[in-house]
């Protein structure tokens, strides 16, 4: 009797295990079946994360340590993962302090490269891989913040707004080589970094929620772009269209 060789399982590389859309998003992947490889700077966390996703699936979780500011690592870090992942998954993020950024630009930086600066290039240099090959696909969370520029948050948003053009130029040039790129906006989410803050309810996803709406827009949709509440899509629609003259009298 000829034996049938077993399909390999699919991979996602997660990069931010840590956070809580990170660990929701991971949980959704292995509970789908895929083998999942955590990435972070977080070691202890992302031990944590992984041995939860373990004792939850019954498959081991590797784990690889990245700083997503340390860019001259990235190529070492690709070449040191198990296989070339069939999805990459960043929610990689860091709000910042408005405050703090507008006085002092190493505070900015940190922010913007956490949040534009590395993500993109890291993606960047998985895209060229996936298009080698001519399949993969590649997620970037980014944020309504980034679809127009408010007093509270400008730093946070302009890098985010970097991060979401970025992906969609990555998307326009690797469509006709196969390879899907899919951004997420979340919106406001439940996590410990909004812990405390006063969130709207209808506007405002738990982390399962999120991360149930990654797995779905980039593996059973195959959508381009996701409002993980669609409500959001109205709403920014309202404020990018305030003209100019009276936006910049308004607080938000």
């Amino acid at each position: 009797m000829t034996q049938t060789a077993s399909v390999p399982r699919k991979l996602m590389l997660l990069v931010g295990a840590t956070s809580d859309i990170g660990h929701a998003t991971a949980l959704a992947y292995a509970q789908a079946g895929w083998d999942v490889v955590l990435a972070a700077r977080d070691g202890a966390g992302m031990a944590r994360n992984a041995a939860d996703l373990t004792a939850r699936t019954g498959h081991a979780v590797p784990v690889r340590a990245l700083d997503i500011t340390d860019t001259a690592a990235f190529p070492a870090f690709v070449d040191g993962l198990p296989r070339l992942p069939d999805t990459v998954v960043s929610v990689v993020g860091l709000l910042g302090d408005q405050a703090r950024s507008e006085a002092d630009p190493a505070e900015a930086a940190l922010v913007m490269r956490t949040n534009f600066e590395g993500p993109s290039l890291l993606l960047g240099l998985l895209a060229e891989r996936f298009a080698a090959r001519g399949s993969g696909t590649l997620v970037g969370v980014s944020s309504v913040a980034g679809e127009r520029g408010r007093a509270s948050n400008y730093v946070y948003g302009a890098a985010k707004a970097g991060f979401t053009a970025f992906l969609s130029g990555l998307r326009n040039r690797l469509a006709p080589k196969g390879v899907h790129v899919l951004t997420v906006k979340p919106g406001f989410v439940r996590t410990r970094m909004t812990a405390g803050m006063p969130l709207p309810k209808p506007l405002t996803a738990e982390a399962v929620e999120v991360g149930a709406a990654i797995f779905r827009g980039a593996e059973v949709a195959r959508r381009d772009m996701v409002y993980v509440r669609p409500v959001w899509a109205l709403v920014m629609l309202v404020i990018r269209t305030i003209p100019e003259g009276v936006f910049k009298r308004m607080k938000l």
